[in-house]
C-alpha cells in the first residue's frame, strides 16, 4: 500500500531523515521506536505531506504523492493522521467534530454523518458523550474522540503519531484498546510509540529508528526479544552504561569508585549492589594488575533497568590470557569473591583483544 524510497528530510542545515526505504502492506499494523528526537514523527508527517520530504519518493496505492499532479487532499482522504494533542475544535460538540469534514470534503448530509459519527462514537465507547464540548472530556476521551474523527473519513491508512504521550498513565490502557481494536478488524496502521509492551502486542513489524535512519526492523519477537544490533539491545533493554579506562597499575581507585558510585546513584541501585559491584571490579582488577604495566584496560558497565541486571566488561590488548584458569591464577581468594558475586563469567578473545563479561543481578 505504501512505498518510501531513499526518503530524506532536512531543516536547514539539519539533516532528521536520511535514507528511508519501507513497504507496507495492506491491513499491516507497524510499530514505529526508537529515542527521542530520532525522526519518527518527521517520518509521519512526510508521509502525509505536512512536511514536505527533501528528497525520496513516497507512492500510495501505485500514485506517487510527491508528484506535482497529485491531487493530495484525495491522498489525505485515504491516509489520515491522529496527532499527540488532539486537535479538537474546542467551540464544536464531539458530535460536530466528527460530522465537519465529512459534510465538507465528502459531501455527507448531515443526517448520514451524525448517524455514522454516533457508530463510531459508540465503536470508542463515547455515545454518551455526543452532545458534550472536548473541554468535559477528559484527555483519554479527547483523544478516543480524534480516532472516531479520523475514522469519520473512512480512511485506509491511519498514523498514530505517540497518541498516548499526553495522556495520564491512567489513561492511556483505554485510548490503545481501541487501537487494538482497530488492529484486529483490520486497519492498516504506522503508530509511533514509546509503549514497548504495547507495540509487541499489537504490532506485525517493528521498526527501530536511530539517527535518522530505519537501524533495524522485524518481527516484534524478533526485536523484543533478539535484537541484532547494539542499539537497539540498549534501547529495547533501557540500558545506561558507564566507561573507564585505566593506563596503569597505580591507577587512582578512589576516584574511580567515586565515578561508579555517582553512576549508580544515577541508576537508584540499591547500596547492597553498589557494594557488591565496586568489590566486584576491585577484585577482577587486582587479578588483572600485572598486565596493567603494558597494556590499556577498558572497563564498561552497563545496567538493564528492564532485567534488572549489571555487565561488567573488561577489554584489553596483548596476549591471550584467561584470568579465570586457576592454573594461571594464584589468587584464589579473589577469584572465589568474584564466583559468588557473579551470576555468569565469561572470558572470549575477539578481534585480538581479551574480553572479561561478568554479570550480576540488582540486589535490594
Amino acid at each position: 500500500m505504501i512505498q518510501v524510497e531513499h526518503l530524506s528530510k532536512k531543516f536547514g542545515e539539519l539533516v532528521v531523515l536520511k535514507d528511508i526505504t519501507i513497504e507496507i502492506r495492506t491491513g499491516e499494523v507497524i510499530a514505529i521506536i526508537g529515542p527521542s528526537g530520532t525522526g519518527k514523527s518527521t517520518f509521519l508527517r512526510c508521509l502525509n505531506l505536512l512536511d514536505q520530504p527533501s528528497g525520496g519518493s513516497i507512492t500510495i496505492d501505485g500514485v506517487n504523492i510527491l508528484d506535482a499532479k497529485t491531487d493530495v487532499p484525495k491522498i489525505r482522504q485515504k491516509m489520515n493522521m491522529v496527532f499527540q494533542s488532539f486537535n479538537l475544535f474546542s467551540h464544536l460538540s464531539v458530535l460536530e467534530n466528527l460530522t465537519l469534514s465529512p459534510i465538507k470534503l465528502l459531501g455527507m448530509s448531515k443526517k448520514a454523518a451524525e448517524v455514522k459519527a454516533l457508530e463510531l462514537l459508540k465503536l470508542v465507547g463515547l455515545a454518551e458523550k455526543a452532545c458534550n464540548y472536548p473541554d468535559e472530556l477528559s484527555g483519554g476521551q479527547k483523544q478516543r474522540v480524534a480516532i472516531a474523527r479520523c475514522l469519520a473519513m473512512d480512511p485506509e491508512i491511519i498514523l498514530f503519531d505517540e497518541p498516548t504521550s499526553a495522556l495520564d498513565p491512567t489513561m492511556v490502557s483505554e485510548v490503545l484498546s481501541v487501537i487494538r481494536r482497530l488492529a484486529r478488524d483490520g486497519m492498516t496502521m504506522a503508530i509511533v510509540t514509546h509503549e514497548m509492551d504495547f507495540a509487541r502486542d499489537v504490532a506485525n513489524r517493528v521498526l527501530y529508528m536511530d539517527e535518522g535512519l530505519i537501524y533495524e526492523e522485524g518481527t516484534p519477537q524478533q526485536i523484543f526479544e533478539n535484537p541484532q544490533k547494539e542499539k537497539t539491545r540498549a534501547f529495547i533493554n533501557r540500558v545506561r552504561s558507564f566507561n573507564y579506562q585505566i593506563r596503569s597499575p597505580d591507577y587512582d581507585l578512589y576516584a574511580m569508585n567515586a565515578e561508579i558510585e555517582i553512576f549508580c546513584e544515577k541508576q537508584i541501585l540499591p547500596k547492597k549492589t553498589r557494594y557488591n559491584l565496586l568489590l566486584l571490579v576491585e577484585e577482577l582488577l587486582l587479578i588483572c594488575n600485572p598486565r596493567l604495566s603494558t597494556e590499556i584496560l577498558d572497563l564498561t558497565i552497563a545496567y538493564s533497568e528492564k532485567k534488572e541486571t549489571l555487565e561488567v566488561v573488561f577489554e584489553s590488548s596483548g596476549d591471550a590470557l584467561d584470568p579465570f584458569d586457576k592454573n594461571l591464577q594464584p589468587d584464589e581468594l579473589g577469584l572465589n569473591i568474584i564466583k559468588n558475586l557473579a551470576n555468569n563469567m565469561e572470558y572470549q578473545r575477539v578481534n585480538n583483544k581479551n574480553r572479561v563479561t561478568l554479570m550480576m543481578k540488582k540486589t535490594s
